[in-house]
Parts: C-alpha cells; sequence; structure tokens
C-alpha cells in the first residue's frame, strides 16, 4: 500500500437529493416546493460531483475484453482463452490473473462492458473513440490528424474550461502515438488550431528527465527568456494581420515553452526526482531495460509507470487534462494479432498493472479521485474467438484480432460508482446484451463529469457552424 498523506477532497452534501430526484421535481413543476426545499436543491446540484481533472488512459491497439475483466470461464476453450479469472474486492467480479495488483483497487473502477461500434481501423477508431464523432468524410475513413478535425477532449476543455494557472491545460505523455506512416486523428486540437494541442511530454523515465525543448541553455536566465516573450508581443502587434497556420502554431508552442520555463509551479510539476523512491518503485521502475524493443516484442513498458505517477502529479498541480499513451509512438501495444497470451503475461500487463493500479491507490489516498475523473480505454476490443480473422493485419491461429462490435471501457473517480458494472456482454464477449453504449455516450460522459453539457455549442471556424461536443448520453447520472 502506498503510505501517503492524504489530502481532503471535495464530497456531496450528505442527504442532499439527488440530480435525478431535481428533475423528476422538474417534470411535475416547483410550485409545491418551500424555500427551504428549493435550497436544498440548489445545494444538490451545486455539490454534484465534478472533476477538477481528466486522466485519460489510452490503452492503443485495442485491448482483449475477455482475457482481461470480461472473462468468459465457461465458455469453450477457443472463446475463453487461456488466463484463470481471480477474485477482486468487488464481490463477482474477475480479472485476469495477471492483474493482481488491479484486482485489489477493481473497488474504485465502474466496468463499461456493452460500448461498441462498427470501425475496425485503428485510426479511425481511435478518433471515433476519443471524440464521439464518425470517421468518415463521405466515404472516406479519417486515418490522420487534420485542421478539419473535431477536436479531443483536452483541447475542448482547455478552450472552454481552462484552469487559469502557469501550467498548460492538456498535457499528453510520453509522445504522438502513430500507426501506419501517420499519427493517429482525435489526439490534437483539431479545428480549435494549435493554440490548444497538447504539450508533448516526453517519456518521465529516462534519466535526467526535461521536457522537450523546454531546457534553458546554461547561459540564458529565465528573465532573458521572458524578455524575448516581451519581445515577441511587440512583433504580434505589428503582424496582427498576418495569419498563417504555420506561424500560428510556433506561436502557439513557444508560449507554452516560455510559460513552463519561466514558471516555477510548472518546473515543479515535472519534477519526478522529487518523488520518494518508494513512490516512484510502486509505479513501476525497469532501469535495465535496453528500449530497443517495443511492447509487442517483448519489449515490455518501460516507461508506463512514470508517465502515470507524471499524469498524478501534473493534476495534483491544476493540470485539466492529461492523456497517458500505454506505449511509445511507434507501438499498439494492445494489438496482439500474433503470440497474443505470452504477450499479455510476459510484456504488457505487468506494468499496466503496476502502474494503473498504483495511479488509482494514490489518487485515492490523497484525495485526489473524487475530483479527477480516470478513464481508460482503447479503440476497440479484441476478437472473441482465437484465432479469427477480422483484418488484413496478419492475426495468426493464436492470436486475436480487431473487434469493434463489444468491448470494455474502465472509468472511475469523480462521482463514478466504484465497483458498477454498466451493460453486459453476450455469453461469448461478441455483443452487447444489455444496455448498450457507444463512443458518443462515453464522450458525452467525460464532458458531463468535467462541468460542460454535451449539447455545449463549440464553433468549427473552418466551415462556419456550430456543433454540441457530443450527440451521446451521460453514463452514471
Amino acid at each position: 500500500m502506498l503510505n501517503l498523506t492524504r489530502r481532503t477532497g471535495r464530497r456531496a452534501a450528505a442527504g442532499a437529493p439527488s440530480r435525478r430526484v431535481f428533475l423528476r421535481a422538474g417534470g411535475t413543476g416547483l410550485m409545491g416546493l418551500g424555500l427551504a426545499d428549493l435550497l436544498q436543491v440548489r445545494l444538490a446540484l451545486a455539490s454534484q460531483p465534478r472533476a477538477k481533472s481528466l486522466i485519460l488512459f489510452a490503452l492503443e491497439g485495442g485491448p482483449s475484453h475477455i482475457d482481461l475483466w470480461d472473462m468468459k470461464p465457461d465458455a469453450p476453450a477457443q472463446i475463453r482463452g487461456e488466463f484463470q479469472p481471480i477474485a477482486t474486492t468487488v464481490p463477482g467480479l474477475l480479472f485476469c490473473e495477471h492483474l493482481p495488483l488491479l484486482a485489489q483497487q477493481a473497488h474504485h473502477l465502474a466496468l463499461v462492458r456493452s460500448v461498441h461500434h462498427d470501425t475496425g481501423d485503428h485510426n479511425a477508431g481511435y478518433y471515433l473513440a476519443m471524440t464521439g464523432r464518425t470517421p468518415l468524410v463521405g466515404s472516406r475513413l479519417i486515418t490522420a490528424p487534420s485542421r478539419e478535425n473535431f477536436p479531443t477532449p483536452g483541447a475542448v476543455l482547455a478552450k472552454l474550461a481552462p484552469q487559469g494557472r502557469p501550467l498548460p491545460d492538456f498535457v499528453h505523455t510520453p509522445d504522438w502515438m502513430s500507426n501506419n506512416g501517420s499519427f493517429l486523428p482525435g489526439q490534437d486540437a483539431g479545428f480549435l488550431g494549435a493554440e490548444f494541442d497538447p504539450l508533448i511530454s516526453g517519456d518521465p523515465s529516462q534519466p535526467g528527465y526535461q521536457v522537450p525543448g523546454l531546457a534553458l541553455p546554461g547561459d540564458v536566465a529565465v528573465d532573458r527568456v521572458i524578455g524575448r516573450q516581451n519581445l515577441l508581443d511587440l512583433v504580434d502587434r505589428a503582424l496582427t494581420h498576418t495569419s498563417v497556420d504555420r506561424v500560428a502554431q510556433l506561436d502557439s508552442h513557444y508560449r507554452k515553452a516560455v510559460s513552463l520555463v519561466s514558471s516555477p509551479e510548472a518546473r515543479q510539476a515535472f519534477d519526478l526526482d522529487s518523488e520518494p523512491a518508494e513512490v516512484r518503485a510502486r509505479y513501476g521502475l525497469d532501469p535495465d531495460n535496453r528500449r530497443t524493443k517495443e511492447a509487442r516484442q517483448f519489449g515490455g513498458l518501460p516507461h508506463l509507470g512514470q508517465c502515470l505517477l507524471l499524469a498524478r502529479r501534473l493534476v495534483e498541480a491544476g493540470v485539466r487534462v492529461v492523456t497517458v499513451c500505454t506505449g511509445a509512438r511507434y507501438d499498439q501495444t494492445w494489438d496482439t494479432h500474433r503470440q497474443h497470451f505470452p504477450l499479455l503475461k510476459r510484456s504488457i500487463l505487468p506494468m499496466f498493472d503496476r502502474g494503473f493500479s498504483a495511479l488509482l491507490e494514490d489518487l485515492h489516498q490523497r484525495g485526489l479521485l473524487e475530483e479527477t475523473l480516470v478513464v481508460a480505454m482503447g479503440e476497440f476490443g479484441r476478437t472473441p474467438r482465437i484465432g479469427q480473422i477480422t483484418s488484413n493485419a496478419g492475426a495468426d491461429a493464436n492470436g486475436r484480432d480487431h473487434w469493434p462490435s463489444c468491448y470494455t471501457v474502465l472509468m472511475a473517480g469523480a462521482g463514478i460508482p466504484g465497483g458498477a458494472i454498466h451493460g453486459a456482454s453476450d455469453r461469448f464477449g461478441a455483443y452487447p446484451s444489455q444496455d448498450p453504449v457507444t463512443p458518443a455516450d462515453l464522450v458525452a460522459t467525460i464532458y458531463h463529469k468535467m462541468g460542460l453539457a454535451p449539447e455545449t455549442p463549440i464553433h468549427d471556424p473552418r466551415q462556419d457552424r456550430h456543433l454540441p461536443l457530443s450527440e451521446g448520453t451521460p453514463l452514471f447520472g
């Protein structure tokens, strides 16, 4: 167990009526409520759990729900696979035997077991998962970033609900995710522009870690950087009619860099060396890893634990949104077409289990989980039957291929009921059998928990139109 000082989080007022009760009252009118009742309703609405921060844990490549947290022990061998289920801290909830640490934190998690869509392409599927928007332009799949694309939640929250401190609102760690020669769409600000793209943190597990581009040369003082910023402001005023995307992008990144370099608060947030050694070890360290192979070549995930620790430090400092990638830039970690079970057992699950369980435990002990929404999701799941071919990615007889028809998403914090299970898959884990959920519903849940109504309009300047943040329905009230 992490033995860390507990910090007081926000709690809902005891005895206050729920939002659902208030909505029922609204349906019949409020004329019968006295002043005290109205004040209590107002208190209930004000005290509904709302997240200050979001940690979006991207399980890129598509984890196998059947082998991890929606196991089918009574199904035929070609469905259930070779992993054994183990008990968790939630009665009746079973996890994979290779997730023993996460099983001890299951009471913090809600499992949405009936997520589904029809896009089996990694890039387009990721865009759909992160934005809740169709990954099609006409008949063409959206497989690459574009300023025509809908923005990811981190960018939307940076624009509509910034935290107003000398910290970035949106950080992405450790690097952009890439597949088939392109960065995945759904990682950036899309039509909101470069100003709201994430800050890329780099790999905090590396010795001497510095945020890329933010280490000052020895002969350059902070006040000199601030002086350069003042000069840039003068140039901006002289070039008010210049509008070039590339210039705007460089300007945006420069301003972010200046803000970080000149802010002791920001520099401290990124300083993992100030963490106790036992905390860093609990999240996971792999100092002997030569880092010459990716996870799907049995290279493990040496960066992951420290990326998750960085995410905790950033939300504790006030950053609004942190996206954590399971793998590195070119590593679709969970895309286990071949050697599926050996890869999970030896290369992927050990650090995932350690790091994710530490994050949940640490957030809880510090009182941060009540105000931090944690969402762990891939772009789809894996085939219910081992050796089933659904793509041209080269799945073999011992692999599981792409499967968007049913998969599981994990959520925690910010009023999400721990231990809850929403929806269900059928007996083979192939299709939703109860309460189907779409990516749009998940994105609507994120916005709702972050204090933005899903129907809030956002302006797309490229096409001069207003669009709702999400067309889905929020889960968990």
